[in-house]
């Protein structure tokens, strides 16, 4: 499992801050954030406060970050 630039393992999840010019833009970069997740029927944890946006992404059946977790955090990165 490699480690997304950018992003770094913080207590088991794959953990990237983003933050954004404007509340609406963390907004819709979470709604595309929750498209892929749906596809990908693998959902992270997500914060949203005004214009930051947290993501983890973790396996909580497989106990840890797996390739999979890595691999959309990859894909996170393509919708910011």
């Amino acid at each position: 499992m490699s480690v997304p630039e950018g992003w770094r393992e913080n207590d088991g999840a794959l953990e990237r801050e983003l933050t954004f010019e404007s509340f609406r833009e963390a907004v819709a970069f979470v709604d595309r954030l929750a498209e892929l997740a749906e596809s990908a029927n693998h959902h992270p944890d997500i914060s949203l406060s005004y214009k930051r946006v947290i993501v983890r992404w973790t396996s909580h059946s497989d106990g840890g970050i797996t390739d999979r977790d890595s691999e959309l955090a990859a894909r996170t990165d393509d919708l910011v």
